[in-house]
């Protein structure tokens, strides 16, 4: 099975393209082959049309949270509020959000989703920072015209399989809150390369197969593009590669999101989320 993993940005451009991590999964063998970059939106519109089989793992949330939609009245089909957001300009999806933000409570100005919560990952409402909105705006549109096959959000038969991502998850297991990659050059320090070269270190151990089920296959020469790179979008792509081919060994037990989960907030893929009770839900769908 062809699997990609997608390090994605809301402007992406030369200095900073989408990131993707070509590779192979053959039985539980995760074989990485090639880097590639989309430096614009079309091109990395071409890579979703291009012909199946595969699977994709992209680190921006699909949906937004219950709470929202049920305040802004927006319909419960995830197409439909992918096809309305898609209408916006950008100035009108950010002068939505942040007119809504304006008049609530502190703590309830960013709402987070139930697999954000379980995640620890910021609401998908954030427009600063990570801007995770501006993620949401360009990408959940262009996901929604694509056809791809949206898991849980917008299940289609096709051939072409797109999960969430978020590589922060894996990172977490191996080198716990230990700062890895900046975007900025004055925090882009060899205390930093050493710990992406330690996580790589783990991924290609035996505790990735315990985690994740998997055996992971780098080539020596994309092992030090993958530490040389400061900002560790190469490696980011990487992660998401691993959640997305974990995914795919589950696809017969709903690609390991448990089950009733909001389809329209949609589900980040990971082995971290799922509680003893759905672990146990899982393999009895095996």
């Amino acid at each position: 099975m062809r699997v990609y993993g997608l390090d994605f940005t809301s402007a992406p451009r030369r200095g900073k393209p989408i990131t993707c991590v070509a590779a192979t999964l053959i039985e539980q063998a995760l074989h990485v082959e090639s880097l590639v970059v989309f430096e614009c939106f079309d091109t990395f519109e071409n890579f979703l049309g291009s012909p199946g089989p595969w699977i994709a793992g992209m680190d921006f949330p699909f949906g937004q949270p219950r709470k929202l939609r049920e305040n802004l009245g927006w319909p419960d089909s995830w197409g439909e509020i992918a096809r309305l957001v898609g209408d916006m300009s950008p100035e009108e999806f950010e002068g939505l959000l942040t007119e809504y933000r304006e008049p609530r409570e502190p703590g309830d100005k960013h709402h987070r989703r139930d697999t954000d919560v379980l995640a620890h990952s910021q609401s998908p409402m954030t427009l600063f920072g990570v801007p995770v909105a501006k993620m949401f705006y360009r990408g959940a549109p262009l996901l929604e015209r694509c056809k791809v096959n949206i898991i849980p959000c917008r299940p289609l038969n096709k051939d072409r399989y797109v999960v969430e991502a978020y590589p922060a998850l894996v990172a977490r297991r191996y080198i716990d809150k230990t700062k890895y990659k900046s975007d900025d050059r004055r925090h882009q320090t060899p205390v930093r390369a050493d710990a992406r070269r330690k996580l790589l270190d783990a991924l290609q151990g035996p505790r990735l197969e315990k985690d994740f089920g998997l055996s992971l296959d780098l080539p020596d020469g994309l092992t030090g593009e993958f530490v040389a790179d400061a900002s560790a979008d190469c490696l980011d792509a990487l992660l998401c590669t691993i959640q997305s081919a974990w995914a795919w060994t589950l696809r017969d037990q709903n690609y390991g999101i448990p089950a009733g989960v909001d389809q329209t907030e949609g589900w980040i893929v990971d082995p971290g989320l799922l509680s003893e009770s759905d672990v146990k839900a899982v393999r009895s769908l095996g």
